[in-house]
């Protein structure tokens, strides 16, 4: 039995035969190119993003700081009535039409031609916008300030127009410190500056009831660098306008604005119907408009651009030492995109006059740290701005995509 079972087991027919493989077929050459293509895609794309994010670090080595905010905090909690988190992320964004570098030398006569003005020894604020970024995530506000709003300044005790917050207190603390026998230039301009800065920034907080988080301020000249630098900011107009005082002179339709064209139409607010109110309904499509050009893929692949644009942004753009620019890149996307709404403060009258005579616009302040507050509320309030935003550039994972045209930029007054 045992060797019955041994013949069987050493049989050959008994022993099993593997199956043979089935060849694969041969790769598609054009599959093959493709996955190259995507390879080599892949690699000039992580390249272009890790140039981007070195000149990201170089403007962050390069940039004027601030601790204007740490001022203003540190002045008592009179100035600073709302609580440490109030639901958002509060960036400041300021333009002043200061007629100086950073360093407090005068512009040169040609610049100020340039610029459409002339020599000052005053600094008003023409720009003032509050960016609300929800910390819960969902649709940012750009919240404009009339620059005639009348306002409480607690270092200066009485109100004043906001745009004359940060003058009057650099002037008078420039003053003091003259008084008490300083003499390094540099010093007083830095010392008056920061006071100037934390008065405004306080003077905001008691009106709009929010906390400000973060601080960034472009001059007049900066603004010149910096449109030069992107070749240009497009824009649209329902009608031809003019305004000798700001040097504005622009055709009906759209158009492209740089230097000195560009600063003149943001600040032109005489022959608007609405006045300082079309002006801001400008300056909100402007910064779209040009947030849209800045993330563009010709402005990222320019060298020669990139180079003009940090220059301009070392030589008159000033942050809170806690705001990076990576956080700016961020908030441009959403700018660019049309994440954030272009909203204006409640308005009570615009034209009155104040005990001196000068042309102010009221608010009731509680009405307006209703109103802010709202904008970071689960129903917002609607938006007192009639300005469309543009469509997105971005991809559902944020990725820019640059090959994508510019959105229409909507024509304003």
């Amino acid at each position: 039995m045992a060797e019955d079972t041994r013949e069987q087991t050493e049989d050959p027919s008994a022993e099993s035969v593997a199956p043979a493989s089935t060849p694969r077929p041969p790769v598609p050459l054009f599959v093959l190119a493709a996955r190259v293509l995507i390879g080599l895609l892949s690699i000039v794309a992580l390249a272009a993003m890790t140039i981007v994010w070195l000149r990201v670090a170089r403007l962050e080595d390069s940039k004027n700081t601030t601790d204007a905010v740490v001022r203003a905090q540190d002045s008592g909690a009179s100035v600073a009535p709302a609580p440490t988190d109030d639901g958002a992320n509060d960036i400041l964004v300021v333009g002043n039409d200061s007629r100086t570098d950073m360093q407090g030398n005068p512009l040169s006569a040609e610049m100020l031609r340039e610029l459409h003005t002339e020599a000052t020894e005053t600094m008003n604020t023409d720009t003032l916008i509050l960016l609300r970024i929800p910390h819960g995530g969902g649709k940012g506000s750009a919240v404009s300030i009339p620059r005639d709003t009348s306002v409480m300044v607690p270092p200066l005790g009485r109100a004043e127009k906001i745009n004359g917050a940060m003058g009057i207190t650099k002037a008078l603390t420039a003053q003091r410190l003259v008084d008490a026998g300083e003499s390094d230039r540099a010093k007083i301009e830095r010392e008056s500056g920061d006071a100037g800065r934390a008065a405004l920034i306080q003077a905001v907080q008691l009106l709009t009831g929010v906390r400000v988080d973060h601080y960034t301020e472009v001059s007049l000249y900066g603004f010149y660098l910096l449109t030069e630098a992107i070749d240009g900011v497009d824009v649209c107009l329902n009608e031809a306008t003019s305004d000798p005082d700001s040097g504005a002179s622009f055709a009906r339709g759209p158009q492209t604005v740089r230097g000195g064209d560009a600063v003149a139409f943001v600040r032109q607010r005489k022959n608007l119907p609405r006045g300082d109110l079309d002006r801001i309904v400008r300056q909100q499509t402007f910064l779209s408009s040009a947030m849209s050009k800045v993330l563009s893929g010709d402005l990222l692949t320019n060298t020669g651009k990139l180079n003009a644009l940090e220059e301009a942004v070392s030589k008159s753009v000033v942050m809170d030492e806690g705001l990076h620019f990576l956080q700016l890149v961020s908030q441009a996307q959403a700018l660019a995109s049309g994440q954030v709404q272009f909203v204006t403060i409640p308005v009570r009258s615009v034209g009155e006059r104040n005990d001196r005579g000068q042309s102010i616009i009221t608010v009731d302040v509680p009405e307006v740290r209703r109103f802010v507050a709202g904008l970071v509320a689960a129903t917002p309030p609607p938006s007192t701005s009639p300005v469309s935003t543009p469509s997105s550039r971005f991809s559902a994972a944020g990725v820019l995509d640059l090959t994508a045209a510019a959105p229409a930029v909507p024509c304003v007054d």
